[in-house]
């Protein structure tokens, strides 16, 4: 009498289950990213297209890697009518990229607003 046995199959899934809920919280953005520390930080729920910018230079929109001659077309495409743009760039990314990535937005009129996270209020520098 031939039976299926289940067991193999049920700690393959609970294996799979366990690596899905580690890895889950790295799925929100593909990019990392350490945003500057400042002393003030307006809170905001609008909800506008994010664009990423890492220590090393990498540029995405929305967690997908975009150019950035591209971007602002990207951004038209994905994201119509929008007038408005998060750029969340890593506290250690070269200046002139976070420049020139502001001064693409810039010029094709979309309002830029920066991504930053409050510092610690015992700790000055």
């Amino acid at each position: 009498m031939a039976e299926i046995n289940v067991t193999p199959f049920v700690d393959v899934a609970l294996v799979l289950l366990i690596i899905f809920m580690i890895t889950a919280h790295v799925m929100e953005y593909g990019i990392e990213v350490d945003v500057p520390k400042t002393k003030a930080v307006a809170s905001s729920v609008k909800e506008l297209p994010v664009v990423l910018l890492s220590k090393t230079g990498e540029l995405a929109l929305g967690g997908s890697p975009v150019k950035l001659v591209e971007l602002v077309s990207e951004i038209h495409a994905r994201y119509p009518g929008q007038t408005d743009v998060y750029i969340r760039a890593d506290g250690k990314a070269p200046w002139e990229q976070v420049a020139q990535v502001a001064a693409e937005l810039g010029a094709a009129k979309l309002g830029l607003k920066f991504v930053t996270q409050p510092a610690n209020t015992g700790s000055r520098r």
